[in-house]
């Protein structure tokens, strides 16, 4: 930790001691498939959305006017969303992959940043963009007695300032960030950030000198005071995400930006269906609090309920169950006690009604299952999914949100599960909304009346 720190100083040292803004959302690059067949890729977005599920399942425990603005938000091939920021004076234009399922803005840093394992499709870890401190004339390293460092450290003790003194050149400690298939280290650092139409003066955000398995920064939408939403005052943010079909082509959509008004508002969005936003009731983890939990009363494949016991369906008490909306996530993860009824009723209701053969050697390999062989078909029916929330509110999936083809002849169901010990009710959400299935739907997060919205949208021209 030593070598580390003085690292990031020694990387650092050249720094200076209610409105709506549109972005463009976009769909971002997973771990990359060692071979380019489609099996090969399922298998990886299957074992990432696994991989995040575990992280989300066990956090780190420590580390008055109204007006609207809009960016692109495009998919990537790697199973993610990504806009487009500008940091610094003079603004300094990155990527970042929009996550609701963490808080923290951080970007590769310094001509010293490093990435390992980031050899991805279409990227050179040696050109990856960064952030140049020394060319920005606002960047200030975040100091230890800064409010924003307990942000990050609550317990931070700053032992090397005087009790009592008014300067102090402590810094804010090194953070280090685990995600689902990677991590990153850097420190915190005070810039502009620069939105279409709006500059926001004094944003902190996280100056990244070493990654792993992460190639671009990642924009956190979460709940904690550090995310982009908190630091703005946002009261609301929604995003209707394109198809992954469209992944690492121009296709995009906007992700809106929406300011609190003076005196509140309890407008809805004309067509859309709400839940509320619960909170983890436990006070064993902090990072559970940033999580947007939703409730899921129950689940139906074709009409019928999915016997998945009460228990992973509410969070209780010590925080286990329960479910959260992650932008992060591709596939959404079920722990077994959900998956495992969810399975049994498609394959029941296919071999029933549709004679449908399981492709077993497909499951094998693109690390998904169901998966069912349509050939010969020339209309595919398979049972339809719907998630019923509290409140009353209904998602029904399009079928493409929820089976995809991993070949002209078989179809897989897009939801993935873990085999391990994630297998019980174990800590933390116990279902993750994963962004394949928000595809085409317009999704709204109201931050100031509590609530979660979504509606049927065509996000993109699919002719």
């Amino acid at each position: 930790m030593t070598f580390l720190f003085l690292l990031l100083i020694f990387s650092l040292l050249t720094l200076s001691s209610a409105h709506s803004t549109t972005l463009s959302l976009s769909p971002t690059a997973l771990p990359p498939p060692l071979q380019t067949d489609l099996w090969q890729k399922l298998r990886h977005l299957s074992a990432a959305s696994s991989a995040r599920a575990h992280n989300l399942k066990h956090p780190q425990s420590s580390p008055t006017t109204t007006a609207a603005a809009s960016a692109p938000l495009f998919p990537r091939g790697y199973g993610g969303y990504s806009i487009s920021l500008g940091f610094g004076t003079s603004p300094q234009n990155l990527s970042f992959l929009m996550d609701t399922g963490s808080s923290l803005l951080w970007f590769p840093c310094t001509q010293r940043y490093s990435c390992s394992s980031c050899n991805f499709p279409g990227t050179d870890p040696d050109t990856i963009p960064v952030f140049i401190p020394r060319s920005s004339s606002t960047s200030r390293i975040v100091g230890c007695r800064n409010p924003s460092c307990k942000w990050i450290f609550p317990d931070v003790q700053c032992r090397e300032c005087a009790p009592n003194a008014t300067n102090c050149n402590e810094l804010c400690p090194p953070y280090i960030i685990q995600y689902g298939s990677g991590s990153t280290t850097g420190l915190l650092l005070s810039d502009s950030l620069t939105l279409p139409g709006r500059t926001v003066e004094n944003f902190i955000a996280g100056c990244s000198v070493f990654s792993t398995r992460q190639p671009e920064g990642i924009s956190g939408f979460g709940r904690g005071p550090q995310s982009l939403p908190s630091q703005l005052g946002l009261s609301r943010f929604s995003y209707c995400l394109v198809s992954h079909r469209f992944d690492d082509s121009p296709a995009s959509s906007d992700l809106v930006l929406t300011a609190a008004t003076a005196g509140g508002g309890g407008s809805k969005t004309v067509g859309a269906e709400y839940t509320p936003f619960r909170r983890n009731p436990s006070t064993g983890n902090p990072a559970f609090g940033d999580y947007y939990y939703i409730t899921i009363r129950k689940i139906t494949v074709g009409g019928v309920n999915v016997k998945a016991p009460y228990e992973f369906l509410a969070a209780d008490a010590s925080g286990k169950g329960g479910t959260i909306v992650d932008s992060g996530t591709t596939f959404t993860y079920m722990d077994k006690g959900v998956f495992e009824p969810l399975e049994e009723e498609f394959v029941r209701q296919v071999q029933v009604g549709r004679n449908y053969s399981r492709a077993v050697e497909v499951e094998k390999r693109a690390g998904l299952r169901p998966c069912f062989n349509v050939s010969g078909e020339e209309t595919i029916t398979l049972p339809e999914l719907t998630f019923h929330f509290k409140g009353g509110a209904e998602m029904v999936l399009p079928l493409a949100d929820y089976f995809s083809f991993s070949e002209e002849s078989v179809v897989c169901m897009t939801i993935v599960t873990s085999d391990g010990p994630l297998g019980g009710v174990g800590p933390g959400p116990s279902i993750i909304l994963g962004n394949y299935q928000q595809q085409n739907f317009y999704v709204e997060y109201d931050l100031e009346n509590e609530r979660f919205g979504f509606k049927r949208q065509l996000c993109a021209d699919e002719g």
